[in-house]
């Protein structure tokens, strides 16, 4: 009797986080081509970069990681609480985390035109408002991420997912996709989306986001977070995040 496949709950979520992670990509591309060298969804290379502007290294200024840092803390605590007060009461928690992120990005590439025009410049001297905003959404999606807890898929990073899929190959080496049991085949799967919707991310930033400007990339990648929460309120998935 042929092994089931992954249920469809299950594909449908390796497809919502694998989204999320491209835009992860994209939107790290975007704040550090354009925003002065920081990362905005990557909190370690933030950290890595306080370090070198404490030490009096690398000609990176201690407010730039500081502000991402503080921001990407503050939403990741703000989301753990306003996602658990969401799903307490029943309601779509992961649509809301979804919805929060893409109105804090929107409300960054705001700022980003009002302050420094809509045309591809990038932002002057990097604005820590615009650096806040967006770091408060990458926490916050940390937080929905952490919640609704696809394995190997974090949306944020990728370093665990290559080593969870390297340590799995080379225990299994001569084992393709199709001589695997389902868990190993979705496992994998979602391994290798992590690391190819980094990179994925990164190489869209660069070559079409960037070119527009901060604000206007912020607004492409708002509008895409804000369209994914409205999908996970119309398409509630029953078993998982979108039907709480």
């Amino acid at each position: 009797m042929p092994e089931p496949s992954a249920a469809p709950p299950d594909r449908r979520r390796t497809a919502v986080m694998t989204l999320l992670t491209v835009l992860a990509g994209a939107v790290d591309a975007v704040s550090f081509l354009t925003m002065g060298k920081v990362f905005c969804a990557l909190a370690t290379g933030n950290v890595l970069f306080l370090a070198f502007a404490l030490a009096g290294e690398g000609d990176v200024p201690v407010a730039r990681p500081a502000t991402a840092i503080g921001a990407f803390l503050a939403g990741a605590a703000a989301g753990a609480v306003v996602l658990t007060w969401c799903a307490a009461r029943g309601r779509p928690w992961f649509a809301v985390g979804l919805a929060g992120e893409g109105l804090l990005l929107a409300l960054g590439g705001t700022v980003a035109v009002v302050r420094h025009g809509g045309g591809a410049a990038a932002v002057a001297g990097s604005d820590l408002v615009v650096v806040g905003a967006v770091a408060l959404a990458m926490g916050l999606r940390a937080a929905n991420a952490l919640r609704v807890h696809v394995p190997g898929m974090p949306t944020l990073l990728s370093q665990t997912a290559i080593a969870q899929l390297v340590t799995d190959v080379l225990r299994e080496p001569r084992a393709a996709l199709r001589g695997l049991s389902a868990p190993q085949r979705l496992a994998r799967t979602r391994w290798t989306a992590t690391v190819v919707g980094i990179f994925a991310g990164g190489a869209l930033g660069t070559l079409l986001l960037v070119p527009l400007g901060t604000g206007r990339a912020l607004f492409v990648v708002a509008a895409v977070v804000l369209l994914l929460a409205a999908a996970q309120v119309a398409v509630p998935d029953g078993d998982g995040p979108g039907g709480a």
